[in-house]
């Protein structure tokens, strides 16, 4: 990695942003990229919605397992979290409401996405992780603030997932719910570290919920 992350460098389908309804903002994993994430949009069917999704530097957000201590994936870390805030924060000021986004992501981006909003606790559209959870060798609540207001999460995952424990997926769930989200959680057995239709389906239910 040779520069931290540039919140500008982003990829775009679906309705403008100024027409949208409802905004998905997509996470990809480590080693994907922004376009390969943003083909997940073809399988919602939506037609108000706009699909917008980062890219990470060398296609990777920080650069060991999400379960290492916080301080050993610094400052890439830091700077993927600020890019999602950057993001989240430029749809705000052109008059988009945090009910209107939803945070998607899959692997690195799953845990992205949760880290990020569990930071950030408020009413979002919604939260979905596909096999991914809250970072760090364990969970620091301190860490987190704000009220999600009911926010709906989905966490789905395997549970012989080689890069998420079963475990850290629970975890997660219960700090979500701590901090007020309405967390539905599946485990998922032998899927292995992929995206299902049932997980899709489950992803539509939030995005048509948001707005």
């Amino acid at each position: 990695m040779s520069t931290l992350h540039n919140p500008q460098h982003l990829f775009h389908t679906g309705s403008s942003i100024a027409d949208a309804e409802r905004i998905v903002l997509m996470v990809h994993g480590r080693g994907a990229s922004a376009e390969s994430i943003l083909t997940l949009a073809q399988e919602f069917n939506v037609v108000d919605a706009a699909f917008i999704a980062p890219q990470a530097t060398n296609n990777t957000w920080y650069p060991y397992s999400f379960m290492r201590p916080t301080d050993e994936n610094q400052p890439w870390l830091d700077s993927a979290l600020s890019s999602l805030k950057s993001i989240t924060d430029d749809l705000l000021s052109q008059g988009k409401r945090r009910e209107q986004i939803v945070i998607l992501g899959f692997s690195q981006g799953a845990c992205l996405a949760t880290e990020f909003t569990a930071r950030n606790a408020g009413r979002w559209g919604g939260v979905v992780a596909f096999s991914g959870g809250l970072i760090g060798d364990r969970i620091r609540p301190e860490t987190y603030s704000g009220d999600f207001a009911g926010t709906p999460v989905f966490l789905g995952c395997s549970d012989n997932d080689f890069h998420i424990p079963e475990s850290r997926v629970h975890e997660s769930a219960k700090q979500l719910e701590t901090l007020g989200a309405s967390v539905e959680t599946i485990i998922y057995p032998g899927m292995g570290h992929t995206i299902i239709m049932d997980e899709i389906l489950k992803a539509q239910k939030i995005i048509d919920r948001a707005g």
